[in-house]
């Protein structure tokens, strides 16, 4: 079965009509592209005012409602998963939590079952008119895509969904009224080094790395930039230049990310809570190493900053 029908009856088969990539009306500009006449198609243009015009805006409409609306369901999935007290009490009262933890499962795989399937439909289409155009453009299309921070697979709130099933999974082991999880998403640790793979739907496969590139050690209470890279808080707290009291939120607009340089990524920083329980729980010695050291390191750093703050409320 070819991939667009495979879409189109997985999109068709929700019960509620979800935002997704116009596969098919896509493909038709492409078609139109090969019959107009002011250009031979073995010499298609890098830059073609029929597609140009009218697929990649069609296109990056369709993404950014793809990725606003994963992003939103999957931040309010996981704030149920970890809320406490009279929150998740609120949640349950207003029939959010309806269906108990089996309903929890089944829409956090429901959703990175989205995500994954729309970002092939995108990787396809740009495919297509590199085809046709002989050409990079989908290429640099999906960098730019990329920036704008409308790509599915840099999405923080699919690292943190893919280490929620990690975390139920280990949960089902000891209760086994928990209904199956599909086993597409797992923590590997070689020599050491952790990493959340992934790997679902014509050979899309996840790999993220889980070494802070600061200090070059497991991400510790790790936080994913705007960006999609990920860091130890502390850690991303100094490439910002800016104190764990402050926060990230605090950041100058002129700050970058350390790997990629692209600034006003601190402000939008997601506090992957998931993961940092999966690490937690599969890297125990470490985690309290880093613990202790990180304990010390935040006294510091509060006790300066309302010293500081006593000083200049006295003037001295």
């Amino acid at each position: 079965m070819k991939f667009c029908k495979t879409y189109q009856e997985y999109m068709q088969g929700q019960k509620k009509k979800l935002p997704g990539v116009g596969f098919k009306k896509l493909k038709k500009i492409l078609k139109k592209c090969r019959r107009e006449d002011f250009h031979d198609v073995r010499t298609c243009p890098d830059h073609c005012p029929v597609c140009d015009g009218s697929f990649f805006p069609a296109l990056l409409n369709e993404m950014s409602a793809v990725v606003g609306f994963f992003n939103k369901r999957a931040q309010k999935l996981l704030e149920l998963h970890l809320s406490s007290g009279f929150r998740k009490y609120m949640f349950w009262f207003k029939g959010k939590g309806r269906g108990g933890h089996g309903a929890l499962i089944e829409e956090g795989k429901d959703l990175v079952t989205y995500a994954l399937i729309n970002a092939v439909a995108i990787r396809k289409i740009l495919k297509k008119y590199d085809k046709i155009h002989y050409s990079t453009q989908g290429q640099a299309f999906k960098s730019q895509a990329q920036s704008m921070h409308i790509g599915l697979l840099q999405s923080p709130w699919l690292f943190e969904l893919m280490a929620f099933h990690i975390n139920l999974r280990e949960i089902k082991t000891k209760s086994s009224k928990t209904p199956a999880l599909f086993e597409g998403c797992s923590l590997k640790i070689n020599d050491g080094k952790p990493s959340l793979a992934c790997e679902l739907f014509d050979s899309v496969k996840l790999d993220i790395d889980l070494t802070c590139s600061i200090c070059l050690d497991t991400v510790f209470d790790p936080v994913a930039l705007a960006c999609g890279h990920i860091f130890c808080y502390m850690c991303a707290c100094s490439a910002a230049s800016v104190t764990i009291v402050d926060g990230l939120k605090s950041a100058e607009p002129k700050e970058k990310c350390p790997l990629c340089r692209e600034a006003r990524v601190f402000q939008g920083a997601v506090h992957l809570e998931e993961l940092s329980m999966l690490l937690s729980r599969n890297c125990r010695e470490y985690w309290e190493q880093r613990l202790q050291t990180e304990r010390v390191e935040r006294v510091r750093q509060a006790k300066q900053h309302w010293e500081f703050q006593c000083r200049a409320f006295v003037g001295v």
